[in-house]
């Protein structure tokens, strides 16, 4: 006699209960538990008789060539994946509507059939002749790229079987269902269900597959949990819709880092990758402007210099206004404090703008410094020279801490021509604000004298 095992399964995250109950305990979402009862032998699962090609090996005996990198043709793609794609590979690429992911997909495809490679794009949102007019605006018309707008699971199956590619593209996942999972097309298990068999196929035929991932309001990829879990690598493709500026970011890679960035610029005639990106986050200004200041970030491996802009007034409204753009709003009311408390520049009743160059957002504790210049410049209406920058965390004692990666942001800072960084060796702020301004500009009139700089 066959025992009868009841279980329930999360639709998430796949945690399971051989009770029902209404909140998962491992993602605390509710009602996502679904019956999986199944009939299992009362003593067992009989081993199965292994063929010759899949005994285990020592791993000593395993090639590797087999798991090599594939290059994209679009160096800043690479460089996230580790070096490209490699045969058998599961790409999952998100970001919010209207950021450019298929366009990019779109141009990842044509540089792979330019290199003589097969590819099948597969479009679930829009039809084949819509894609062809984007791929003619942006010069993506080769013949060993096909087309196809499906959104049943076997279909697309079926074109693989048929054009038999090297490369396969999924735009998008939550679009595709399948006849035999229950639910609408993006429910949970008909995600599920469509990722791990395109999956499957990827790893039975060595053929890497990249798919598109909506979000959700909130940043998350949506769907189950799982998904993520199934892939082998998750890219992230962010920028404001406001710029041009996109950004590739690596949150899993099973082949290569996880701590790289690529830089794109969106165009009229497609996305371009920007290899150097230095130049985008600085102003044109040529002269010292007061309320500036330059710091050297890190975006994964990638040191990039970054213009902080502030902007002092005197407020009219019982609460002064703090308004940011690009950095935290807590972390620029912290250096606020700072300021007043350890270096004596009360701005309490005043309205304080900090904004970024270029729409970058810093996140990273090291451009502290950088942003308390930049108020202090501000403050005093006196610039720093243009040749400056600053790095360095600023904690609630006025104390500076070095950032990470120093000496990549020092040789950065010397190869774009800045001769003074400020950092950790000046090693409180109230130091650091008369190195700044000792190797300033000289001014004019009595505003922003250096002796107007209070005696720290």
């Amino acid at each position: 006699m066959a025992r009868v095992s009841s279980a329930f399964r999360c639709a998430d995250c796949g945690w399971t209960t051989p009770r029902w109950v209404g909140q998962c305990a491992e993602c605390r979402a509710w009602n996502t538990l679904v019956d999986v009862t199944d009939a299992a032998p009362a003593r067992g699962v009989a081993p199965a008789r292994l063929a010759a090609a899949r005994v285990a090996v020592p791993i000593t005996e395993v090639s590797a060539t087999d798991a090599e990198h594939a290059p994209t043709g679009i160096g800043e793609f690479d460089r996230v994946l580790g070096g490209g794609v490699v045969p058998g590979a599961a790409i999952l690429l998100s970001g919010e509507p209207g950021v450019g992911k298929s366009t990019l997909l779109l141009e990842v495809a044509a540089r792979a059939a330019s290199a003589g490679r097969r590819v099948l794009y597969v479009s679930a949102e829009e039809s084949a002749s819509q894609v062809r007019l984007r791929a003619s605006r942006t010069g993506a018309l080769v013949p060993s790229l096909y087309l196809a707008s499906e959104t049943d699971l076997a279909t697309i199956l079926g074109q693989i079987d048929e054009v038999a590619p090297q490369l396969v593209i999924v735009d998008s996942v939550q679009t595709v269902s399948s006849a035999l999972s229950e639910g609408i097309a993006g429910g949970p298990s008909q995600v599920r269900e469509v990722a791990s068999t395109l999956i499957r196929v990827a790893k039975d035929r060595a053929i890497p597959v990249l798919l598109v991932g909506h979000v959700t309001k909130d940043g998350t990829i949506a769907g189950p949990r799982l998904l993520e879990h199934l892939v082998d690598v998750v890219l992230h493709f962010e920028g404001d819709r406001q710029t041009a500026l996109r950004f590739v970011r690596a949150l899993k890679n099973r082949f290569g880092p996880t701590d790289e960035v690529g830089c794109f610029e969106m165009t009229g005639e497609g996305i371009a990758q920007v290899p150097d990106p230095s130049g985008l986050f600085l102003s044109r200004a040529r002269t010292p402007v007061s309320g500036t200041c330059v710091t050297i970030a890190v975006e994964g491996r990638r040191a990039l210099p970054v213009e902080v802009q502030a902007l002092i007034v005197d407020s009219k409204a019982p609460q002064p206004r703090r308004v940011v753009n690009g950095v935290d709003g807590s972390r620029v009311a912290m250096l606020l404090a700072v300021l007043e408390r350890r270096a004596n520049i009360r701005l309490g009743d005043h309205d304080v703008y900090v904004s970024t160059v270029g729409g970058i957002r810093l996140t990273e504790p090291g451009a502290d410094l950088a942003i308390a210049l930049a108020l202090a410049s501000a403050a005093k209406d006196r610039p720093f020279a243009i040749t400056q920058a600053a790095v360095g965390e600023i904690s609630l004692a006025g104390e500076i801490r070095p950032a990470a990666s120093a000496r990549q942001r020092a040789s950065e800072a010397r190869r774009l021509g800045f001769s003074t960084l400020i950092d950790a060796d000046a090693a409180h702020v109230n130091e650091a604000l008369r190195r700044a301004w000792a190797a300033a500009p000289p001014t004019r009139g009595g505003a922003g004298r250096l002796d107007d700089v209070p005696a720290f």
